[in-house]
């Protein structure tokens, strides 16, 4: 289940070093940070065949976890769903595109529930657009090299709400992720924490 997708890695909250907007930063302040996302979809997704005291614990931990703020950092070798959407050059700003799909342990969280796949079975997925400005003596140019060369982090935000399923190509088992509420993402400079792009939820 999504083999074409990378495996992300995540850190604990500790290490946003930086400064950042103080409306992420509430949110971030009052979200659980998670220890790997993989641990945290083993135990909200669950893969307990016909273990009742499995199926007990996945209910459990999933009825505390619906609608919790958690944080998740994922590192800068991991960020492989984004990508240049528009500049500005008069206003010094630019949009990026986000898939906001993160994978692991054969699941992944997403942003609500994807309802179809494409023509290689993964889930299907709508961008989600982050704001960003260029860093003084900075450009479009400066901007894509920093996504092409693996330099960004991402912090996220989420809410889960449950889990979906779609049917699993070539396959009679079916897939299963947890659709998410995203309530913020931060974008930055993985060596600095320098912010490069924010979205908050309306």
């Amino acid at each position: 289940m999504f083999r074409a997708l990378a495996v992300l890695t995540f850190l604990a909250s500790g290490l946003a070093w930086a400064d950042v907007d103080p409306k992420f930063a509430k949110l971030r302040d009052s979200a659980e940070a998670i220890e790997g996302l993989g641990n945290f979809l083993d135990k909200y997704v669950g893969d307990c065949g016909t273990d009742i005291d499995c199926k007990k614990n996945t209910e459990l931990f999933r009825s505390a976890a619906n609608g919790k703020k958690f944080y998740m950092i994922i590192t800068e070798d991991s960020v492989s769903n984004i990508q240049m959407a528009s500049y500005d050059p008069g206003a010094q700003s630019f949009t990026l595109n986000l898939t906001p799909f993160f994978a692991a342990s054969n699941s992944a969280i997403t942003s609500g529930a994807p309802s179809r796949t494409d023509a290689n079975g993964n889930p299907v997925m709508p961008f989600m657009t982050i704001k960003g400005n260029v860093s003084e003596g900075g450009n479009a140019q400066s901007v894509a090299r920093m996504i092409s060369m693996k330099t960004l982090r991402l912090q996220v935000i989420f809410s889960p709400q449950g889990t979906w399923s779609l049917p699993k190509k070539g396959s009679k088992d079916k897939m299963v992720g947890v659709k998410a509420h995203i309530d913020a993402i931060l974008v930055t400079v993985g060596r600095t924490g320098e912010q490069v792009g924010l979205y908050l939820a309306k």
